[in-house]
């Protein structure tokens, strides 16, 4: 019996950094009759986070990474290894092929994700590269070669056409060296979700080991949009039978796992499916934290209601609030309509966040920042802002150049310059990202920041752009932890869960951030983040001589933010406010000019703690 490793690279240890892709294929080797008998498979992930790699890193960079994986996959002997390719691990993952091929010349190295779906024969350390979703693919490749009975280097250059190795859809191999920007890429034939095995119900994946998992629902997008691997899909969706999905929902509640990330791109596109899964999870996983993708144009105040009933978290892909922009990479936007539909969530009380990005075609500075302006305006819980990565397999990495981008031809793509957003915009736009995320994202702003603004009468960009100025002259501001995500694109995010699936199962979609709830409530600096709203606040105020307005504000920040640790990580905390806690979380604290001028001052000693009903204060 040969053996197989599936393996892949993660960016790190956590409920996303998860393989299902990989799993996905390991689960359909074994499931399937023609391979199951005759091959032994494994799961065999890495993560940057691992101490072994860290010190690789270290001492060697991405070459004693590479020589790490590829000591570790060598001593398992395999016949065959299948890799997780994506824009973030590519260049590490070849560089582990070729030091593999020097301990095991025979190994036949099979890569697949959406960097080898976009371009397979760009690829010259593996043997095959598999284009698409990879399941079906996968096996008949194998039964292929077994049938067969040739090795590798026994195949001669034209024992095969381009995209049909051993006669299988999507299979590309190394020694073809055809230009493929100049023909369509063929890819694999998809297995019907209904015959797709499950890596978790077949023991392929232990969710106990990563504390969540990401979990898929469907595969397919109904949406074209141009930055994105899927605007060259097929624009529909196909649905997991709802008897799979009780099964791993359940195996998720027996697990008693935290967290899971729900892969849909388009949770809402089926309103009715979307609301009978929300029941079943209210129903079979009660206390468990949902993050979906969902599109603000099908939301309303009936699902807004479904998603209030679980603890959750929307992430709505924005994008830019300019229509003309959107135009230019196939989406739509009815301000209105967006903005309604976002007020039926906060009205429910849901969690949701927006993902923005800078550098999209017809956007410039300006733009940018009015589409912050615009997005924080409806109090997301978080805002996550990215350069725009041009991912060769999409629409507009065709049609790049008609709009006169330029762009980096290495990982991770990103928009170098625009004919309107230049490489000084575009490094504004990274400061202003960064200052973004610490400010409102990391520093859980949204119930104030709104607040403080409206005293202030300054937008949220020039808010946030003074922040950064305020940043680069702050010794404090060296203390906290780095800023997430500022180098991030679109596709990062997503992409840190790897598969060798092709475009599916993690790819699916916009490749928009989820991001991850616990990750900015629960920073490890969020109290010296606290210190810099407070300086900065406060430097502002008296900027503008609004100094009989700052004691109210700093109870409204102080309050909030206590009350946020302790709710996300339990630290408890004592401090002193000018005004009685309980009229500073009243209805009236957030109008803090009306508070101020209404309000008697009553300087108490406030204690935050965890009650019997979450997070709770009292004066001491």
């Amino acid at each position: 019996m040969q053996k197989i490793i599936c393996t892949t690279l993660l960016v790190e240890t956590s409920p996303q950094g998860l393989p299902l892709g990989a799993a996905c294929i390991a689960s359909s080797i074994k499931a399937d009759s023609r391979t199951r008998d005759n091959f032994s498979v494994s799961l065999m992930d890495f993560s940057l986070e691992d101490e072994d790699v860290v010190r690789a890193r270290k001492s060697a960079g991405e070459d004693g990474i590479a020589r790490l994986l590829a000591e570790r996959l060598a001593s398992k002997k395999p016949d065959f290894v299948c890799f997780s390719v994506y824009v973030w691990n590519r260049v590490i993952l070849e560089k582990t092929c070729r030091e593999l091929k020097k301990s095991l010349p025979d190994c036949v190295c099979i890569a697949g994700g959406p960097e080898v779906t976009a371009n397979p024969l760009s690829f010259e350390s593996f043997d095959f590269m598999i284009a698409g979703q990879g399941e079906r693919a996968m096996v008949e490749l194998l039964d292929a070669m077994k049938k067969n009975g040739a090795q590798i280097s026994q195949l001669s250059s034209d024992a095969s056409e381009a995209g049909r190795a051993f006669g299988v859809q999507g299979v590309y191999r190394s020694e073809e060296r055809i230009d493929t920007s100049e023909i369509e890429i063929i890819r694999a034939c998809p297995l019907p979700p209904e015959m797709t095995a499950s890596p978790y119900l077949d023991g392929t994946l232990d969710v106990a080991k990563y504390g969540g998992a990401l979990w898929e629902l469907a595969r397919g997008c109904p949406f074209k949009c141009s930055y994105c691997y899927e605007s060259k899909g097929e624009k529909k969706i196909a649905y997991f039978p709802m008897e799979r999905l009780e099964k791993e929902i359940e195996l998720f509640a027996k697990k008693q796992i935290s967290q899971v990330f729900v892969l849909d791109p388009t949770y809402n596109a089926s309103k009715e499916r979307a609301i009978k899964m929300l029941k079943i999870i209210e129903k079979k996983a009660p206390g468990m934290f949902f993050y979906f993708e969902a599109r603000a144009e099908f939301i309303d105040r009936e699902l807004a209601h479904a998603f209030s009933r679980i603890p959750c978290c929307l992430q709505i892909g924005l994008q830019s609030a300019n229509p003309d922009v959107l135009k230019n990479v196939h989406r739509t936007l009815d301000k209105k309509k967006f903005t309604k539909n976002i007020g039926f969530l906060n009205e429910e009380g849901v969690t949701f966040g927006f993902d923005l990005i800078y550098g999209l075609p017809g956007d410039n500075f300006h733009g940018f920042c009015e589409s912050i302006d615009f997005a924080l305006s409806l109090y997301p819980n978080n805002l996550e802002l990215f350069c725009l990565s041009v991912l060769p397999g999409t629409d507009l990495h065709d049609a790049a150049k008609g709009y006169g981008l330029e762009w980096e031809q290495d990982p991770p793509y990103h928009v170098l310059r625009t004919p309107q957003f230049g490489e000084k915009d575009l490094a504004k736009a990274e400061k202003l990202a960064r200052a973004t995320n610490l400010f409102y994202t990391k520093g859980r702003a949204v119930a104030w920041f709104n607040s403080v603004l409206y005293v202030l009468k300054e937008k949220p960009s020039v808010f946030l752009k003074k922040f950064e100025e305020f940043l680069g002259a702050n010794p404090l501001s060296a203390a906290v932890s780095p800023f997430a995500h500022a180098h991030s694109s679109p596709s990062d995010e997503r992409l840190r869960r790897g598969s060798i699936a092709g475009a599916s199962p993690e790819s699916k979609a916009n490749m928009s951030s989820t991001g991850s709830i616990r990750d900015w409530c629960a920073d490890e600096n969020s109290a010296q983040i606290e210190e810099l709203q407070l300086s900065f606040v406060q430097k502002r105020f008296h900027e503008k001589h609004l100094e009989r307005f700052l004691p109210a504000a700093e109870d409204l920040i102080r309050m909030h933010s206590a009350l946020g640790r302790c709710t996300f990580d339990g630290s408890e905390s004592t401090f002193t406010t000018h005004y009685h806690p309980d009229d500073v979380m009243s209805e009236y604290g957030t109008d803090i000019e009306f508070f101020t001028e209404n309000c008697g001052k009553q300087k108490s000693r406030v204690r935050v703690f965890c009650g019997k009903n979450g997070a709770d204060w009292r004066v001491m």
